[in-house]
């Protein structure tokens, strides 16, 4: 297993090597040692492996060796997960369409959690919410925190932080997902909400070390708070908040939404009433809640398989655009001529692939399937 965990460190660092083209590359040679090793010829087999791609793969493989680069990048972060770690990598997480080929942590590791036996909720919103929203992220949390639940969140400030912090005061376990590295504290006013979490819950994140913050990585996150629990609460989120990101993925992930009702006068409240019109379960109180996660299925013991993945159920639009991008690459012009989408509409898709690990770009805005 040692040696199957360098080549998953070795495959992540390839350049157009995403977690989706991983599972094909494992499906294909059944390991991705075996992957590693094989002849161009062999890899030019599996969908998704392009001719740049291939380039990419080649170089690597060239100045890279694994099970060196295992030793070299551990002392630089010992702790991680990579899905041959099956027994210890986050079950849920494994089960979604575009699993991190790496996680890294710091803090407590909790096996139920991981397993699925432990429930996570999710719990995001605005960085600036009305004291309604904070009261009732902190009432929310604390009573999660009291049944038992562990509580997910992105160490944001605003609501992420009043999730955190009600669910630690209750003396419950919360895991923060960082859009940097773990040793990275973002925002740095959140560094003692931080160290709590260090100490009584965990911190995660599928970038390494001294990785500081940028504005692509936050999606990315988003996707990881989706990926990790049973269902996600939005407890206040404007039109154009992130939140509405992770809620997407939720769905997306065949998890439950809920939603926090708020006021039409209130504009930070008018994603999650969208939300809502949508379709998401809206929360009445703190009891009803617990009702609500009290129904939601019990999760199979049978351990989850990286190999058994399936796509997301993808929205219309997005389906076109991943059905019309071959295993080579388009052009950005060349999407839209083939869809007759509009170029906002294949911008806004080719986006939230690329989130999903089903797409990325390349210099040129050119694209092609992961």
């Amino acid at each position: 297993m040692t040696e199957e965990r360098a080549f998953w460190l070795a495959w992540a660092q390839v350049s157009g090597v995403g977690p989706v083209l991983l599972q094909r590359l494992q499906q294909h040679f059944g390991t991705l040692t075996a992957a590693w090793q094989a002849s161009s010829a062999a890899l030019q087999a599996v969908e998704g492996m392009g001719t740049q791609t291939l380039e990419q793969v080649n170089a690597a493989r060239s100045q890279l060796h694994p099970a060196e680069f295992l030793v070299s990048h551990t002392a630089q972060n010992p702790y991680f997960w990579t899905p041959a770690d099956s027994h210890e990598y986050p079950r849920l997480l494994l089960e979604i369409a575009s699993p991190p080929p790496v996680l890294y942590y710091r803090g407590i590791v909790d096996e139920g959690e991981n397993q699925g036996s432990k429930a996570l909720i999710g719990i995001v919103g605005t960085r600036s919410p009305s004291e309604y929203g904070k009261r009732w992220t902190r009432k929310i949390s604390m009573a999660l925190a009291r049944n038992g639940f562990t509580v997910v969140s992105g160490l944001a400030e605003g609501i992420d932080t009043e999730a955190h912090q009600g669910c630690l005061d209750a003396g419950g376990r919360t895991i923060a997902v960082l859009g940097t590295g773990v040793d990275i504290v973002y925002p740095p006013r959140n560094r003692k909400l931080y160290e709590q979490i260090v100490e009584q819950g965990l911190v995660v994140s599928e970038f390494p070390s001294k990785t500081p913050p940028d504005r692509a990585h936050f999606p990315r996150r988003n996707r990881i708070i989706a990926g990790l629990c049973r269902a996600v609460l939005v407890m206040e989120a404007p039109t154009r908040s992130g939140a509405l990101i992770t809620a997407r993925f939720t769905n997306d992930f065949a998890r439950d939404v809920y939603v926090l009702p708020g006021s039409l006068d209130n504009p930070r409240s008018h994603g999650c009433l969208g939300l809502l019109n949508k379709g998401a379960t809206v929360i009445l109180s703190e009891g009803h809640l617990l009702e609500l996660l009290g129904s939601l299925p019990q999760i199979d013991p049978a351990p989850a398989a990286f190999e058994q993945l399936s796509l997301p159920n993808l929205e219309p639009e997005l389906q076109q655009v991943l059905t019309t991008i071959a295993s080579e690459l388009m052009s950005f012009d060349a999407i839209v001529q083939q869809t007759g989408y509009a170029t906002g509409i294949v911008a806004s898709a080719l986006l939230q692939l690329e989130l999903l690990g089903l797409v990325s770009q390349l210099p040129g805005m050119r694209y092609q399937r992961c």
